[in-house]
């Protein structure tokens, strides 16, 4: 099998296009994978360190906040897309694959169209409860679209549709296998005192960060740990507050977190943004969590990512605007709430979705038959 994998941009892309391209390895040993990014994003770097080769595109987005440096990044835009086009002709027929995988992203766009209009088959990987416009236009030339929410319809053509769920790192797969005290003992905190995860996902998020950093006596005053996930950012700024606050015993500052099954085992309660991928880890790892989602995504989706947990029971969420001002306040009523807290772990994990990468590379299997 020789399959081109495109998208990335972030963690919440970078990861499952990583664990479907895992799964079609361990199915296929032989097969042969590319990946399709773009130039100067993440996946530049985390696809190459999963083991798999890359080509990035000089792709990039709309930047909708107006200043001159962004003017000028938009004028170039016509150009970067045509040139990125026929880059991603001359791959294509370099490598002639036998499908052409689409999971999100600046790159996925072109990758998917020219792949489509070549006459290879594509399959798009829909990990949000509310599709972008890009996949909406790209859908009418795919033979599949894999998806992690019901009622999708709305947005693709009914038979094309898969319910497969998001694929997430094995590791969270895996989860059940670690124990709290191993966990602990990797982050160099206490099982005696309750602990709390911060990630505002892969790149970080100003909002979440400034909340907790506002309110570390908090954490001091109450003998709760941290695990603040930053992104690269702000961790400077993190680690100095924390040092000047005097709070390195009750709060550890990670820039990234590379063992997110560590963390997660450790945690008693997940403060996090509303990713797609994101909530298919939490789903799987059942743990009590309050949702912050971010404002700075299309169609406002990840609000309506948080909301189908919240209707279920599964989640709290709280509005980016509000964190600052109840964020802390909302926690603290939470961890003093066992109740609530063991039937929120109930119903997260009853929409847990597993092996969703061997259902995706199922479907692969059949567009190539």
């Amino acid at each position: 099998m020789k399959a081109i994998i495109s998208g990335g941009g972030s963690g919440g892309h970078i990861f499952p296009a990583v664990a479907i391209a895992n799964a079609i390895r361990q199915r296929h040993p032989e097969s042969d994978i590319l990946f399709v990014g773009a130039l100067g994003k993440m996946e530049m770097e985390k696809v190459p360190a999963a083991g798999y080769p890359i080509k990035g595109l000089p792709i990039d987005g709309l930047h909708r906040q107006l200043n001159w440096i962004n003017i000028k990044r938009n004028i170039q835009l016509p150009y970067k897309v045509i040139k990125s086009q026929c880059m991603v002709r001359s791959i294509l027929r370099d490598f002639n694959p036998d499908i052409v995988v689409g999971v999100g992203g600046f790159a996925s766009e072109p990758t998917l169209k020219i792949a489509a209009q070549m006459g290879y088959p594509t399959l798009i990987q829909e990990q949000n409860s509310y599709a972008g416009l890009t996949n909406k236009i790209l859908s009418k030339k795919a033979h599949t679209i894999c998806v992690a929410y019901d009622n999708m319809s709305r947005f693709f053509p009914a038979d094309k549709i898969v319910m497969t769920g998001n694929p997430v790192r094995q590791q969270i797969e895996d989860i059940q296998l670690l124990n709290k005290s191993e966990a602990c003992q990797h982050f160099d905190i206490s099982s005696d005192y309750p602990i709390v995860l911060s990630v505002g996902g892969s790149l970080g998020a100003s909002s979440i960060n400034n909340m907790i950093q506002d309110r570390l006596q908090y954490f001091c005053d109450n003998k709760i740990q941290l695990i603040w996930q930053t992104g690269s950012w702000m961790y400077q700024q993190a680690c100095t507050a924390v040092k000047e606050a005097r709070a390195e015993t009750w709060v550890k500052v990670h820039q990234f977190i590379n063992r997110m099954d560590m963390a997660y085992a450790a945690a008693d309660v997940v403060i996090s943004r509303a990713g797609a991928i994101a909530i298919s880890e939490l789903c799987i790892v059942g743990k009590p969590t309050i949702l912050i989602p971010s404002p700075n995504v299309a169609e406002d989706h990840q609000t309506k990512n948080a909301q189908a947990l919240v209707n279920k029971g599964a989640a709290m969420m709280i509005h980016d605007k509000e964190c600052n001002e109840i964020g802390i306040d909302t926690l603290n009523q939470l961890l003093h709430d066992n109740m609530r807290q063991t039937t929120m772990t109930k119903a997260i994990q009853q929409l847990a979705i597993r092996g969703a990468a061997d259902k995706i590379v199922d479907e692969i299997d059949k567009i190539i038959r």
